[in-house]
């Protein structure tokens, strides 16, 4: 537990039962696609469970998705389009950010002025986003930075720009700034929790929030009689570098030799997508290896649950080496064995008993490791049974009362200073 953790639930045990009983009225912000976002979708879903009242804004996949709509008691707005991750350039990323924080801004600006909010909760990338709650601040509302990206090991790694460079040294004042105007920030994981609070903010401002599973979306499917169909192998994600898709598919084209039958499906969109299918026909890869567009959370659960091996291929020489994959607990908890790289953050987190471990980088060592989970049935048992205890102990059910918590304290602050604040002006 970080030391703001602790203060917040001792705060929260003494807070007036009365007020925390109370409705909120809640503001997430996301420049990303709600639908496919399974860790802004799991905060907004948890506090609207319970009552409160949550609004979202968003990024809009496809024309065929509305801009407005109730998801799950969560009222989603897709204030701007973004139909593929298609950006090279820095400056091609940044324009349509700052538009994205242009157009939020102005959007809560009105709908907090019509019915203030108790809580705005802005999810990175980038950090400049929990700008947009600058007018709800300005009046008292409470402001959640979460980052679920560090960005400026994430910039260097993109880019390939230099540790020191004048574009990494900006973000970390970025970094810093953003810090500074947020009244708590979210971390995603304990790495980047020492990393974040020596250099931007003291630790009893932080707190760390994995990307806990929802096992009420991520549950394996109905047993099935088995079938002779190709084995499947899984990976649902971002295509950009520090992902390691190239040696996934490098390592592939050394299992068909033993393994024939199976076939490699990609779900998923990003930069190096027109590279990685070069390398799939240099390959002679064929129909063996499928690309497919990114599916919503729901469809992507029911995927991934019907694969027969998950894959992380994470290069740890990057920015993945400390990047937490959510990826690897959700194949966990549909009951799909899953391959690993060694990076640091997974070997931090998980151990030989729940993933099967490679040598990150190591195309040979992947092979190997997938052939001996898709070859062996009785490892693959003893893989899935050990993950679903796993599961049971760090899934989001065993966590969202801690972020409830959270959000209930620093609401009792901003009532104890500004009564109400949930009136029209």
């Amino acid at each position: 537990m970080t030391p703001s953790e602790s203060h917040l639930k001792t705060e929260l045990s003494r807070s007036d039962a009365v007020s925390l009983a109370e409705h909120k009225r809640v503001c997430m912000v996301t420049y990303s696609h709600y639908e496919s976002d399974n860790r802004v979708m799991r905060y907004a879903e948890t506090l609207a469970q319970r009552g409160d009242e949550v609004e979202v804004f968003a990024l809009r996949r496809s024309p065929e998705i509305p801009r407005a709509e109730l998801m799950n008691g969560v009222r989603v707005f897709r204030i701007q389009n973004r139909f593929a991750k298609d950006e090279k350039s820095r400056f091609s990323f940044l324009r349509p950010l700052l538009r994205f924080l242009a157009v939020s801004s102005w959007k809560i600006l009105r709908r907090h002025r019509r019915r203030s909010y108790d809580l705005v909760h802005v999810h990175n990338i980038p950090d400049f986003m929990v700008f947009a709650a600058w007018y709800p601040k300005l009046t008292g509302a409470r402001v959640i930075l979460d980052i679920h990206d560090i960005v400026p090991e994430l910039c260097a790694s993109k880019f390939g720009a230099g540790g020191n460079s004048w574009v990494v040294s900006g973000m970390k004042v970025v970094e810093k700034l953003s810090a500074a105007f947020a009244n708590h920030v979210i971390i995603a994981n304990h790495l980047w929790y020492d990393r974040y609070t020596s250099r931007s903010a003291k630790k009893e401002k932080c707190s760390v929030f994995l990307n806990n599973v929802d096992t009420r979306i991520f549950h394996p499917l109905p047993t099935q009689a088995p079938t002779s169909r190709k084995q499947v192998i899984l990976f649902p994600g971002g295509l950009q570098w520090h992902q390691g898709l190239d040696i996934a598919i490098k390592a592939f084209a050394k299992l068909r030799v033993r393994l024939p039958e199976t076939e490699f499906h990609i779900y998923g969109d990003g930069i190096m997508k027109p590279e990685l299918e070069a390398l799939v026909e240099s390959l002679s890869l064929g129909n063996s290896v499928r690309f497919f567009p990114p599916r919503g959370i729901h469809e992507i659960a029911e995927v991934m649950a019907s694969a027969d091996l998950g894959v992380v291929p994470k290069r740890a020489d990057s920015f993945g080496d400390e990047a937490y994959s959510t990826k690897i607990m959700e194949f966990m908890a549909v009951g799909v064995p899953v391959v690993v790289a060694n990076t640091r953050i997974d070997k931090y987190y998980f151990n030989d008993a729940v993933v099967r471990f490679f040598e990150s980088g190591n195309e040979d060592a992947l092979a190997d490791a997938m052939y001996a989970v898709l070859s062996d049935p009785d490892l693959r048992c003893q893989m899935i049974r050990n993950a679903v205890d796993y599961v049971a102990t760090h899934c989001w059910n065993s966590r969202k009362h801690e972020y409830l918590a959270l959000v209930d304290a620093l609401c009792t602050r901003r009532r104890a200073m500004h009564g109400n604040p949930s009136q029209p002006h």
